[in-house]
Order: C-alpha cells, then sequence, then structure tokens
C-alpha cells in the first residue's frame, strides 16, 4: 500500500508516517518512480507506535520495541507476548521518569505559592 492509504487506515498524516520511518520505526520499499510501498503488517506496526506514543513513551523508548512489531502485527494485536517484558521495563521506567517530573513540578509550584502569599517587605535605599 502507499504513504496516504497506510495513513488513511492509522488515523495518521503521510508527514508522520515519514518521520516514523526517519527515526527508524518503519521501513518501505521503493516502487520504480520513487513512492513508499508498505506491507500490510505496517498497518499494527503504526497503530502501536500511536499508542506507545499516546501513553507517554518517547521514539527513543519507543525504538526498542521495533524488534518486536512485527511479531505483534502478525498476530494482529497491539503487544506480544515476547514484547510484554520489554514493554513492562521500559514502562516502569517511564513511570519512574514522569514521577520524578511530578515531584519537581510539586516542588516548584510550592515554591511560587509561598512567594505569591508571604509578605513583602519594602527594601531599604542604599545609602551610597
Amino acid at each position: 500500500m502507499l504513504i496516504g492509504e497506510l495513513a488513511r487506515r492509522t488515523g495518521t498524516t503521510t508527514r508522520a508516517l515519514r518521520f516514523y520511518e526517519q527515526e527508524g520505526l518503519l521501513t518501505s520499499q521503493r516502487t520504480s518512480s520513487g513512492y513508499r510501498r508498505y506491507s500490510e503488517i505496517v498497518v499494527m506496526r503504526v497503530l502501536n507506535i500511536r499508542e506507545l506514543l499516546k501513553v507517554g513513551f518517547t521514539v527513543a523508548e519507543i525504538r526498542a520495541f521495533v524488534p518486536f512489531f512485527d511479531e505483534c502485527a502478525e498476530e494482529n494485536v497491539p503487544y506480544s507476548v515476547g514484547c510484554v517484558l520489554s514493554y513492562d521495563l521500559v514502562g516502569l521506567k517511564r513511570v519512574a521518569a514522569m514521577e520524578e517530573q511530578i515531584a519537581e513540578l510539586s516542588a516548584q509550584r510550592e515554591r511560587l505559592l509561598r512567594h505569591l502569599t508571604e509578605p513583602r517587605t519594602t527594601p531599604e535605599p542604599s545609602t551610597a
């Protein structure tokens, strides 16, 4: 299938598909006229990529799943048994990173609220 059909079937854009390919998440064959041609199993791969992006994985983190994508597609499932362990490990690391970000933002929020509610003093004019 050509890139336009893949975009339509996966609810994404051709630009996103080109980006996924540039980042090593997708591969395509080229026709004699230079058009990208994708196999049927790429549909599930794109759906998996989009789902992983939606739940907070980065493109770099998703690269860890590339070896498992075709197995998932052949089974026509979002995640195959072979990638569950990797998914869980990478997912737990991602959750830990998100919790760290939440803690940092919460601390910043508290500092800002303290700053906004503390009484302000007028600085003494300098006598220099």
